[in-house]
This record gives structure tokens, C-alpha cells and sequence, in this order.
């Protein structure tokens, strides 16, 4: 498969309905794929995906993947080893089908069960917080997604990286779990400090503690970014 292919009009189903599943298939239902089904577990992810993916039914996790081209897994890491191997042993997988999972701490070698059957493997991480609505969409387009798989199929993941809107970033797959280490620091750090700042201001009586630290903490973050940007000159 190629990556012109990627970009054609795909069958698509989601294992998954919590916060980032439905937000990446509507990303990629706008760029043309087509979301034949997705898994909800809950009356909060069966409401989301109503919200976020009008008309597309939900169907248990066997038969999502029996009706798509490209699986797309946006479940906990904890959960992928066991989900794609019970997938494996149950002859679920079809040959030539793209398989996809979101958890930035796996790279495409969770899918090792599946392999024999033909899968061809990817893994996508968008950096950034999810809220499960339409306000992610937005975001997607000021995110990186950490594109991981065999070199072949890597400019497949690209490809889709950048129909959802996003800036695909290649990180191989013997350094996935340094990535998930960083980035996961990154944002509880940014939790954690911004919690402590908003907490002391209210201590103090400050009127709209969340707004005074939030511009510093987002003029700070801007700074040290640009300050961390290679020289184009060296």
C-alpha cells in the first residue's frame, strides 16, 4: 500500500469512544475516509459518539474490525496486548488491513499477534489533551502526532497524520517509551504547577487566579519554546 493510497477513501472503524476515538474519526471522516462503526462501553461514549459521529453505528469490537480497511484502537496502552491478541486468536484480522493504536508508551510492535494474518502495523500519538468534542478538531491542527512503523508504511502514517490535521513527527519504535516518558512529564508538570499557581492566587483572595496564571504560564511556555528552537544559522 502506498501512501497515495492512504489518502483515498477508506473504510475506518474505532475500538474505542472515550475522549480521542471519535474527535481522530471525525478528523479523518472530514478528510474523506468513511467511519463504518465504532465500540462504546458506556452511556458517556455511546453519547459521544452520537455527538461526534452522527449516523455511524455501534457495533461490538469484532465486527468494527471485520467491516474496516483501517482499524484505529484509541483504548489505554494497558489495555492493546491483550484486546489485539484475543483479536489474533479469534481470526478477526483480514489481510492488507491497516491497524492503528493511539497510546503514546507502544509502537507498532503491540501488533506482533496480528502480523501473520497480513495486518500492516502503525502506531499514532497526538500530542495533546482531549476533550472529546468538536474543540479538538481545532487543536489538532496546532498538534504533532509521533508517527511510529516499519519503514515502508511510515509515509502511510504521515499521510494520515496530516489528514487529521496535524504535523506528523517520526519517532522510531526503539524509543517509544522515552517519548511516552517525556511527554507525559510535559503535561503533568504543566498540570501540577499551573494547580499550585491558580491554588496559592485564591489563598490570597485574587479574582480570576485561573486568568492571571494562565497568561503567565502561556507567555513562559512560548518563550522557552522559541528559546529551544535550533539556530537555522548553525
Amino acid at each position: 500500500m502506498s501512501a497515495g493510497a492512504a489518502a483515498s477513501r477508506l473504510g475506518i472503524g474505532v475500538i474505542g469512544s472515550g475522549r480521542v476515538g471519535p474527535v481522530l474519526a471525525r478528523a479523518l471522516a472530514g478528510a474523506g475516509h468513511a467511519i463504518v462503526g465504532i465500540t462504546a462501553s458506556s452511556d458517556d461514549g455511546r453519547e459521544r459518539a452520537a455527538t461526534m459521529l452522527p449516523g455511524v453505528p455501534v457495533l461490538e469490537v469484532a465486527e468494527v474490525v471485520r467491516r474496516s480497511e483501517l482499524v484505529l484502537f484509541a483504548v489505554p496502552g494497558g489495555e492493546l496486548p491483550d484486546l489485539i491478541a484475543g483479536l489474533a486468536a479469534t481470526g478477526a484480522w483480514q489481510p492488507g488491513q491497516l491497524a492503528i493504536h493511539t497510546a503514546p508508551e507502544h509502537g507498532y510492535g503491540v501488533f506482533a499477534p496480528a502480523l501473520s494474518a497480513g495486518v500492516i502495523p502503525l502506531a499514532l500519538h497526538p500530542a495533546m489533551v482531549f476533550t472529546g468534542t468538536s474543540l479538538d478538531l481545532t487543536r489538532l491542527a496546532e498538534a504533532t502526532v509521533a508517527v511510529t512503523a516499519p519503514a515502508p508504511v511510515l509515509p502511510i502514517g504521515q499521510a494520515l497524520a496530516v489528514e487529521m490535521g496535524a504535523e506528523p513527527v517520526i519517532i522510531a519504535e526503539q524509543d517509544r517509551a522515552a517519548y511516552a516518558e517525556a511527554v507525559g512529564a510535559a503535561g503533568e508538570f504543566s498540570r501540577v504547577i499551573v494547580r499550585q499557581g491558580v491554588d496559592a492566587l485564591r489563598a490570597l483572595g485574587v479574582e480570576r487566579a485561573d486568568r492571571v496564571v494562565g497568561g503567565i504560564v502561556r507567555a513562559a511556555v512560548e518563550e522557552e519554546l522559541i528559546a529551544g528552537e535550533p539556530d537555522p544559522e548553525v
